[in-house]
Order: C-alpha cells, then sequence, then structure tokens
C-alpha cells in the first residue's frame, strides 16, 4: 500500500489487543475517550502518508531505464526520449519506395465541392422527381467498375479454343501466357476498373467522340495510363471534344489478353455501359443517349494491339469507329486491321512505329497496296475520311515512352488536333474553342 509504514501497523495491533482484554462497559466514561483518541490518532498518521503520494516525476524513476538512486552512470529516459518526434523521411517515402495503394485513393477520392447554378436538372430515381442544382463543369479524372470492361474473363482463348484461365493450383486458378508466364486470375486477371475522363470544356450538345485506349503490357491504370502515359492531359489539352475510356488489362503483367474484347459484341458491351457512367460523371443523367450514339476513336499502345483487333472484327459497331490509332503496335492481326481498313473508307488510320515493329507495318502497308487502298507515309499532310498514314519513328525514341514521344511530343493530342481540324471531320468531333 502506498505510505504504509511497518511501525504504525505494529501500534495500532497492540491498541486494539489492549482493548479487546477490556470490556469497554467495564471503563469509565472518560477511558471511552481515551479508547477513541488511541485508534483516531494511528490513522491520522497513515492519511498523512497517503498524502504524499509519489509524482511523475517518482513514478518515472522507477521504470526501467531510468536512474536508480545507487547509480547514477544511467542518464533519464525522458518522454522525447520514448516517443521521439517523427522524421521527414518517417512522412514522406524516398524517390525508391512506390505509393500504388495512395495512388489508387487519391484516383478515388471524393471531388470538392462545385460552384452551383440556378438551373435545375432531373435525377433518375424510383421516387417522385428529386430537383437539384446542376453543378459547373469541371475536369474529371476518376475509376469505375464496369461488368462489361475486359476482366474477370472466364471464357475461351481463340486462338487455342480452350479455356482462357487454363492452369489450377488449388482454389486458384490461372493463365499461361504467350510467353510461357504463369499469372493468376485473383492477381491479374481480375480488376474490372476502367480510367474515364471527362475534360471541363466537354460539351454534349456538340459533336464529340469517345476515345478508347488500349495500354500496353505491364501496366496499371494509375501509374502508367494516367501518370506517366498522360493520356488524359493529353485529351484534355486537345482542345478536342472529346472524353476517355480506358479499360484496366492484364495487371502489371507481360500478356495482351484481350479478355471480354474477344467475345463477339463484347466491344459494344462495353460502349453501351459507358453511356450511363459517362452521363452521371458529367453530371446530367439525360445525356446518356447522346453519350450512347458518339463516334468511337481506338488508340491502342504496344501490347493494347490485341483488344484493339478483336473489337474491330467482331466489336459489334463498325459504323461508330471512325479512326483508329496505333502506337508501335503492330504486332500481328494485321488481316483484322487491313479488313477493317478496307470495309471503312470513312474513317482514319495511323500507325507510328520503332524497329520493333517496323517489319510487321511494311508487311500490312503492302496489304494494303495490294488491295488498291493509297497510304501515306507521313504525319504533316491533314487527316481526312480514308487516310491511311504510316510513320516510322527515328532510333533514338523509346518503345516505354512512346505514348508521350513519337514522331512529336505527346502524339494523341496531336492526332486529335489533327482530325478536329479537317472540315469533313466535324462530325466525329470538334475543338469546342473553334465551334464558339
Amino acid at each position: 500500500m502506498v505510505g504504509a509504514d511497518p511501525k504504525f501497523q505494529t501500534i495500532g495491533r497492540a491498541i486494539r489487543s489492549a482493548l479487546s482484554a477490556v470490556p469497554l462497559r467495564a471503563l469509565p466514561l472518560q477511558w471511552h475517550w481515551l479508547a477513541m483518541a488511541a485508534l483516531c490518532v494511528p490513522l491520522s498518521f497513515v492519511l498523512v502518508q497517503c498524502g504524499k503520494a509519489p509524482n511523475a516525476e517518482m513514478l518515472a524513476a522507477n521504470t526501467d531505464g531510468a536512474k536508480s538512486r545507487a547509480d547514477s552512470r544511467t542518464s533519464i529516459d525522458t518522454f522525447e526520449d520514448r516517443f521521439p518526434q517523427p522524421q521527414f523521411a518517417d512522412r514522406f517515402p524516398t524517390a525508391n519506395e512506390s505509393l500504388p495503394q495512395f495512388q489508387r485513393q487519391v484516383a478515388l477520392a471524393p471531388q470538392p465541392p462545385r460552384t452551383v447554378r440556378t438551373e435545375p436538372v432531373r435525377v433518375a430515381s424510383l421516387t417522385p422527381t428529386l430537383m437539384l442544382p446542376r453543378t459547373e463543369r469541371e475536369e474529371l479524372t476518376t475509376l469505375v467498375s464496369m461488368k462489361s470492361s475486359a476482366f474477370p474473363y472466364f471464357g475461351a482463348n481463340p486462338r487455342s479454343e480452350e479455356p482462357f484461365l487454363n492452369i489450377s493450383k488449388g482454389d486458384r486458378k490461372g493463365h499461361r501466357s504467350y510467353g510461357g508466364r504463369v499469372y493468376w486470375q485473383d492477381e491479374t486477371y481480375n480488376d474490372s476498373r476502367v480510367l474515364v475522363h471527362v475534360p471541363e470544356t466537354f460539351d454534349v450538345r456538340k459533336p464529340g467522340v469517345i476515345v478508347v485506349f488500349f495500354h500496353g503490357n505491364g501496366a496499371t491504370l494509375e501509374r502508367d495510363v494516367r501518370d506517366r502515359q498522360l493520356v488524359p492531359q493529353q485529351i484534355s489539352d486537345s482542345g478536342v471534344n472529346a472524353v476517355l475510356l480506358a479499360p484496366q488489362l492484364a495487371v502489371n503483367a507481360a500478356d495482351s489478353s484481350a479478355g471480354k474484347f474477344w467475345q463477339p459484341g463484347g466491344f459494344k458491351r462495353f460502349i453501351d455501359e459507358s453511356a450511363s457512367h459517362l452521363a452521371r460523371l458529367y453530371g446530367d443523367p439525360k445525356s446518356a443517349q447522346a453519350f450512347a450514339n458518339l463516334p468511337i476513336v481506338i488508340v491502342g499502345y504496344s501490347g493494347g494491339f490485341l483488344p484493339t483487333a478483336w473489337s474491330l472484327e467482331v466489336g459489334g459497331v463498325p459504323n461508330r469507329v471512325r479512326g483508329v490509332f496505333l502506337l508501335d503496335a503492330v504486332y500481328g492481326e494485321l488481316d483484322k486491321f487491313a479488313s477493317w481498313i478496307e470495309k471503312n473508307r470513312t474513317g482514319f488510320f495511323v500507325s507510328s512505329y520503332t524497329r520493333y515493329t517496323k517489319r510487321h507495318d511494311q508487311e500490312l502497308m503492302q496489304m494494303l497496296r495490294d488491295r488498291g487502298i493509297t497510304v501515306t507515309e507521313s504525319m504533316n499532310a491533314p487527316l481526312r475520311p480514308g487516310s491511311v498514314v504510316f510513320v516510322q519513328t527515328p532510333d533514338g525514341v523509346t518503345h516505354r515512352d512512346y505514348v508521350t514521344q513519337a514522331w512529336t511530343e505527346h502524339p494523341v493530342k496531336d492526332v486529335l488536333v489533327k482530325m478536329a481540324a479537317t472540315p469533313t471531320l466535324t462530325r466525329v468531333a470538334s475543338a469546342p474553342a473553334a465551334s464558339r
């Protein structure tokens, strides 16, 4: 007990023993008062001792690692010693550290409050119509999960007519890629998200276009498509009345599998589902019908050639695809690209390439010339309906940086600007600044 003293405990026991030996009723009155005093005085000493409870410094002296009275060689631990202030390195990682999980949180973070207009907008609901103020348009880039995106996919691989998930390990399913490596469904083929970008200048009432971007191997939407390749930024900087859809393909893997885009009508289902998402992000649910009818331009980079080719061949919307742009991406499926070009003379086709794909691009050019289709090998001329352009980039241009540096800086932006500047293509897309 804190404050207890053995000598007072001894006195108390002696007094109690003496009093118990003599009945109180046999004592005179004054002895009653004496007995009460004998009990209260030791109790008062105990209470005084209790009032001398150790303070925080005394308690700290009894903790492990603190200085003892007998040994003055050990320094006293302070609060700062036990709970040091966070250092800069604790709060901010070095350049070698990766933060993909934080990037994902940023991408999905709620958007800041918007400026309010006075005009109302209807909100789709099963309850009576709710009138809410419409907000000012502002740029929006976010991730949306879509059922019709490339993955998860449990169908067949059209190359072999066998199940795509052809590897099993216990309850896990996986796919052995063309290169022989096994990728697991729950890690590589289970992301149904789509990167959606709506520039603040986009106006659904004007001619516009949906740009669908198929990324290459070893990519993620946040780290590569958004932050490194700057695809949403290129869409906005072009000034073209366009929105962006970029589905996640195989996550961070050396695999070009097309997933649901292998299926007949798969690309159409993807575009149809996107209409409601684009309308909601745009801020006007009634605009879904307009998005459902917008023309489409497909951009395929590197391994994105495979979903691009199959979307053209069996996608189900051949008349809506008005342009195809391949970035160092002709690795195969030449017959599918040649067939689309031959059947769609109102659209344009552009393929820029490095030495890695030069052989396939030259083969595709010859296939087209044999079919009587004019091929141009320069990006200096304007894009027109029926334009077929192949442009070789110098050896100093790297494949990894090709989306931001090809024959020019930001080639996606350049193609969109050339497309919108051509009067005969204004029904496909128009630059908002020029149309006002």
